[in-house]
């Protein structure tokens, strides 16, 4: 079977066509023939080394990718999923039984999710890694201690999912925007967008002179927007320190660190996610899809930056 890995973690050019054993589902599991997955900045930090020690004994290749949309080809009949359904799926890269990049994926039950209806494979693939990162970011708050956050990093994918999903929650949304993402972020339904850049802490302050509530950091600035959370509040960050994250507490400020790994188990959240992006309240965004076997190019784009939406790879 195919699928898109490394031997060895490095550059872009690491990725190649790889052949592994086909899959099979066990109990509880299905298994989904790909017809596109996601390409995310977690797999850049798996495929560059960074995350190594977590994967240092699997025999490689290692298979990178989280997220995934095809058809059921096989499933224990238990987990009510038939062969033919349209779905989208979060696996666990390299370490259980490798990522998306593949023909087929096996999956626990729990993993899956009905297609948005009305979204095609590659629209759908750009769903559940950032949908779910987003979800789990706001599920952090505490909606009793307030309900006006600030979003970094707005117009990229988790950013977009944050904005939209907070409104569906009833917050108040202050978001930055470089001058050419505005009207964008603005269409996410964010009530005031700043510039992004330097003091971005001091002009949220400008319009919450007491601080937000909590600010949910996808732009990975740490301490240089801690300032504009109020004290007591909170700040969500989406990759521990050792991998370009973290903040240090201060003024009663709790840091949450949100990682979709901690929360694979909790299956309503996709399915939440479809029905949302189903009913136009999630803006599904493809920035430009490759074959499969150009893998390669897709990160080198991706660490280009400056991309809106997600990358997909077509199998």
């Amino acid at each position: 079977m195919l699928a898109i890995g490394f031997e060895e973690p490095g550059g872009p050019e690491v990725l190649r066509p790889v052949e592994v054993p086909e899959p099979h589902a066990g109990a509880g599991e299905v298994r989904i023939r790909v017809a596109a997955a996601a390409v995310n900045p977690s797999d850049t930090v798996t495929r560059s080394g960074m995350a190594h020690d977590r994967y240092r004994e699997v025999t490689p290749p290692y298979v990178p990718g989280w997220d995934a949309a095809g058809i059921v080809d096989e499933a224990d009949p238990e987990t009510g999923w038939r062969s033919g359904d349209r779905v989208v799926a979060i696996t666990l890269p390299v370490l259980a039984g490798g990522g998306a990049y593949a023909e087929k994926i096996v999956v626990p039950a729990g993993q899956v999710a009905r297609l948005p209806e009305g979204s095609d494979f590659v629209s759908a693939a750009t769903l559940p890694m950032n949908g779910l990162t987003a979800w789990f970011a706001l599920d952090a708050l505490d909606p009793r201690a307030g309900r006006t956050i600030a979003v970094t990093g707005a117009a990229g994918a988790v950013g977009g999912y944050v904005i939209q999903l907070a409104k569906t929650r009833g917050y108040t949304v202050i978001a930055d925007a470089k001058p050419a993402d505005e009207q964008l972020v603005r269409d996410f339904g964010a009530d005031i967008v700043l510039p992004r850049g330097e003091d971005l802490a001091s002009r949220i302050r400008a319009h919450a002179p007491d601080g937000v509530d909590a600010l949910i950091d996808t732009a990975l600035q740490g301490d240089a927007v801690l300032a504009a959370v109020r004290d007591g509040g909170a700040f969500v960050i989406l990759r521990p320190a050792a991998l370009g994250g973290g903040a240090t507490p201060e003024r009663g400020i709790s840091v949450h660190l949100v990682m979709v790994a901690d929360h694979l188990d909790e299956p309503h959240a996709l399915s939440e996610l479809s029905r949302l992006a189903a009913e136009g309240a999630l803006t599904l965004r493809v920035a430009r899809t490759f074959p499969a076997d150009r893998a390669a190019q897709a990160h080198e784009l991706l660490e280009a930056g400056g991309v809106r939406g997600r990358i997909v790879l077509e199998f």
